[in-house]
Parts: C-alpha cells; sequence; structure tokens
C-alpha cells in the first residue's frame, strides 16, 4: 500500500481536464481504438462511480464505472483505471478499485466487466468471462475479457454487451 497522503474523492466537473491528460499519458491515443472504449463511446460515467485519487491537489489517479447492458440487463464497465506513471506500485489502482467496487455494490449493481489483466483484477473478485457466455462489440483477448459478479445472483445472464442507452428526460 501507499504511504503517501492519498485522498480519494468523487470525481467533479473540475476534474475533467487533468484526468484526460492522465488517460493520454497512460494509454495514448490508441486507446480510442479498444474495443472497451467502443462500449464507453457517448456514454456519461454511472453517477456516485467514478473517483480521483489525489496527493495534495495533484490528481495522480482516476477510475470511472460506466453503466451498459449485458443481454439486455443493466451491468457496468469498468474503467478506465488509470494512475500517473510517476505513483504506480503504490497502492493507488487497487484503492480506486475497491472504493468504486464497494460504492457499485452498496447502489445495488450485480455485474462489472472490464478488459485487463486477470492477476491484477483478481486481487478484487475479477475473474475470466465463460467462453461464449458474453460478446462484445469488437475483437478481445479472452483472457483478458473479466467480470465481477457482485451479488452471487447472475449464473443464468448472457448475451452482447452493449451500451447503455440515455436516461429518458
Amino acid at each position: 500500500m501507499t504511504d503517501l497522503p492519498l485522498v480519494i474523492r468523487p470525481e467533479v466537473p473540475a476534474d475533467s481536464a487533468a484526468i484526460d491528460k492522465l488517460h493520454e499519458r497512460a494509454f495514448g491515443p490508441g486507446r480510442f481504438a479498444r474495443t472497451a472504449y467502443r462500449l464507453r463511446e457517448g456514454v456519461m460515467p454511472a453517477a456516485g462511480l467514478t473517483f480521483t485519487a489525489l496527493v495534495g491537489t495533484l490528481i495522480v489517479g482516476s477510475i470511472r464505472l460506466s453503466p451498459l447492458l449485458a443481454g439486455g440487463r443493466p451491468a457496468l464497465l469498468l474503467g478506465p483505471l488509470t494512475v500517473d506513471p510517476a505513483f504506480m506500485n503504490r497502492g493507488i489502482g487497487l484503492r480506486l478499485l475497491e472504493r468504486s467496487i464497494g460504492a457499485a455494490r452498496e447502489q445495488g449493481h450485480k455485474l462489472i466487466f472490464l478488459v485487463g489483466d486477470e492477476p491484477y483484477y483478481g486481487r478484487v473478485g475479477f475473474k475470466r468471462v465463460a467462453p461464449g457466455r458474453f460478446t462484445l462489440p469488437g475483437p478481445v483477448d479472452p483472457a483478458r475479457f473479466l467480470m465481477c459478479d457482485l451479488s452471487g445472483g447472475t449464473d443464468d445472464w448472457s448475451g452482447p454487451l452493449i451500451p447503455a442507452p440515455a436516461p429518458a428526460g
């Protein structure tokens, strides 16, 4: 864990420019072509499920969860999770994960999906998606397609993952 004076708080609109720069440094321009980005494109992050990590006033990490539909049922997509390269390997990503997953559980969400490294995300409950159970709108290494069942009641869920429609109103 980190020995930094780290504060994790909900993301606020004023954080947006700093978070965009963090994403650009961490993932580069190729991030826009990734399958996970296609699921987030045009979808606002889920209310109450986006957090930033700060050391003093410097944003050193960010996590967002976005709504999607999994086989027609509401679920979440984790990402991006970003930590400033100068602050990596200090437990910041894990703290952001624990905070956002806890908030999703408190809000009653059932499933979170992501494309990422199972050894890293497995520490907080993510497991590989069984082949054919859920499908993505683009190519992904099946070993990196992960989910976290927050409720234990989703064994019968399956189908395509698609962006959630914008709320009515």
